[in-house]
């Protein structure tokens, strides 16, 4: 009798299947029999704020179909530990994630439950192209946003204590970001609302001016702040000045020259931690005077003076002085749950920032080294014709 293969457990959303998703479950399938756990219809409703194109049914009959895979189930439970209660029934030997796929909590998990876990790289089969689920998706076009630094200052009740500028990046739909995340999501959706499956052929900051006012409308009683809808509709990396009190920016400043970009997508690292919880509200509890604002301002701009020189100190200063003037003025940003991720990486990053003001979303990571199980962004550059 041959030895016992191993149990193996992957879990995800496995829609439009493609061969990413084959790549990975063949190499899964390399360390033993592959159970996949796949998340709800309702769940990834609730965590991509969207539906699926196929349903949780029909994706199960299909992974069952595949050589690669043992048995496919739906999780019984929600969010992205929706998978807590069929592993631990499970029991498998490894547990196994993709870059993106991973999270501190995940990782965590296992260790309390002694299972094995490995990250693995995307890395498409022969010479097929990379894919991904979002790729394929007809809104690919529509960009996300990251801040940079000195975002919050783009909301009235900020500058008016003092002004500043604000620092986003465009970032290509790579993989899709979960919703309540930081990552502009659901100024995203209006601009997929408004244009369908890409942005139009128009100025950027036109389309941004656009894009905020349909994101606003009259009556609107939480306004999104302009760096959203500036950060998804122009490329490069963009640097905006608020006058005291002004929602709109009075300047513009861009980085589009190649070197400059791949410099800093060299630099930064994601890792995925949890959506901002339903009924959190950051502003329950604020320190926005004067001096805050002050050093959020200062922060936006040693950033970018380290950005513009490419000069690696000056930039991680600046970007985690805009994180520390942010959780100054919103103490919810962080809590003890965050603290304890963000100190995981301590020794090998310089500096670090959440992707939002929802207590969670993805942690942004500034090293020259490699950072493991982290993955990487794609900024978006500007299209020849504009």
């Amino acid at each position: 009798m041959g030895e016992k293969k191993k149990k193996v457990f992957v879990s995800g959303c496995f829609d439009m299947l493609h061969s990413g998703h084959i790549a990975f479950l063949q190499e899964a399938a390399r360390y033993g029999d592959v159970y996949v756990g796949l998340g709800s219809d309702k769940t990834i409703r609730e965590l991509k704020g969207r539906d699926t194109i196929n349903s949780e049914e029909e994706r199960v009959y299909v992974l069952s179909a595949l050589a690669c895979v043992h048995k496919a189930f739906v999780n019984t439970g929600s969010g992205l530990l929706d998978f807590v209660d069929n592993m631990k029934a499970l029991k498998p030997d490894i547990f196994i994630v993709n870059e993106d796929g991973h999270s501190p909590e995940k990782e965590e998990l296992c260790r309390e439950l002694g299972i094995e876990y490995k990250v693995l790289k995307r890395i498409p089969h022969a010479n097929l192209p990379p894919r991904s689920t979002t790729a394929l998706r007809a809104v690919k076009p529509m960009p996300y946003r990251i801040d940079i630094a000195g975002t919050w200052i783009d909301q009235p009740y900020v500058s008016k204590y003092y002004p500043g500028a604000a620092i986003t990046a465009s970032i290509e739909p790579t993989i899709e970001f979960n919703e309540r995340s930081g990552m502009a999501t659901s100024t995203r959706k209006k601009a997929i609302e408004l244009w369908n499956d890409h942005l139009p052929l128009e100025k950027p900051e036109k389309l941004a001016k656009t894009l905020f006012r349909y994101d606003n409308d009259p009556g609107t009683q939480e306004v999104s702040g302009s760096q959203d809808s500036i950060g998804i509709t122009m490329p490069g990396i963009n640097k905006f000045y608020y006058e005291k009190g002004k929602y709109w920016p009075s300047k513009f400043e861009t980085v589009s020259d190649l070197t400059t970009i791949r410099w800093l997508e060299d630099k930064i690292y994601m890792v995925t931690l949890w959506p901002r919880p339903d009924g959190y509200n950051v502003l329950s509890n604020t320190n926005i005077n004067t001096p805050n604002v002050k050093k959020l301002a200062e922060a936006a701009e040693l950033a970018w003076e380290g950005l513009l020189a490419r000069d690696i100190g000056v930039f991680a200063r600046g970007f985690i002085d805009s994180f520390h003037a942010q959780v100054r003025m919103f103490p919810k940003m962080l809590n003890p749950e965050i603290e304890k991720i963000i100190n995981q990486y301590k020794d090998i990053a310089l500096a670090w920032k959440l992707s939002g003001a929802g207590g969670g979303g993805y942690l942004i990571l500034i090293s020259e080294k490699e950072i493991p199980n982290a993955f990487r962004i794609k900024i978006r550059v500007k299209d020849f014709w504009l």
